[in-house]
């Protein structure tokens, strides 16, 4: 009879046999792995405030409303200078002069000096923002007036280099003045349109600028005062200040009536 087999004592029972099962050295660690958690890292700045991002809208902000204030501030200053009447710019004198074409080629003894209106000749000077270093045959400039221009004169003993320079930055390329020196002026300085006339005695005085901005082209210098503006006003609207020729070879304070450019004096044939 067969004897019953012991089971092997090399042997575990139980089946499969556990990696280093055997190993009493090994440390338990209580049924975990034993590898170790790094430590939790703290956020310092999670819950800080974007300053960057309220700073800069701050200065956004603050400078669109400086902007806006400037440009109110600026509206404000151009109502306030804005005029309606040539008679809110003190010192300016009146003449009335006849809106009738009166072309001679002769000389003309003025009234006024500078002359602002009155008999002309034929062509008139160049008046599209030109500045003059001669004193202009008057006869000429006058005609300018009646298109509507300013012509700025000055006394060249009084009034000369960075002065004239200030003076000339009002004409300079504006369309419908003009700018010379006028021998023998009785002030510093005479802005004239048509039967208007302004003398100051300084370039720093802001009624040059003031005339020169109002009476440019204006038909109405008197606002809603209609019978003035008809009397008083430059008689000829929409007519041209262009004579590039006189510009070109300007006619001076003495010289005869000579043809340069455009003319409005009226044709004649001969009769035979």
């Amino acid at each position: 009879m067969a004897k019953d087999r012991k089971p092997d004592d090399a042997r575990p029972s139980g089946g499969a046999t556990r990696s280093g099962g055997g190993n009493p050295n090994r440390a338990r660690t209580g049924g975990k792995s034993g590898r170790t958690r790094p430590p939790t890292q703290v956020v310092a700045n999670a819950h800080k405030r974007p300053w960057g991002l309220i700073a800069g809208a701050v200065a956004v902000v603050v400078f669109a409303a400086a902007v806006i204030g400037y440009a109110v501030v600026q509206v404000n200053e151009a109502n306030a200078n804005k005029l309606e009447s040539i008679e809110e710019i003190s010192g300016v004198e009146a003449a009335e002069y006849s809106p009738g074409q009166d072309h001679v080629t002769t000389e003309v003894d003025y009234t006024e000096a500078p002359p602002v209106g009155g008999p002309h000749d034929g062509n008139w000077a160049d008046c599209t923002g030109t500045v003059y270093d001669i004193d202009i045959r008057h006869e000429n400039a006058v005609h300018g007036l009646e298109h509507g221009a300013v012509w700025i004169t000055y006394n060249p003993d009084e009034v000369s280099g960075a002065d004239v320079d200030t003076l000339a930055e009002l004409v300079d390329g504006e369309s419908g003045r003009m700018l010379s020196p006028y021998a023998g002026l009785d002030s510093p300085i005479s802005v004239q349109s048509w039967n208007h006339q302004l003398k100051v005695d300084s370039v720093d005085d802001e009624r040059i600028e003031q005339f020169a901005d109002f009476m440019t082209y204006n038909r109405s210098p008197y606002g809603d005062d209609t019978e003035k503006n008809e009397a008083l006003a430059f008689p000829e609207p929409g007519a041209t200040c262009e004579n590039p020729a006189f510009a070109a070879e300007p006619l001076v304070e003495g010289d005869p009536s000579t043809p340069v450019g455009p003319s409005d004096m009226p044709s004649t044939e001969e009769q035979g």
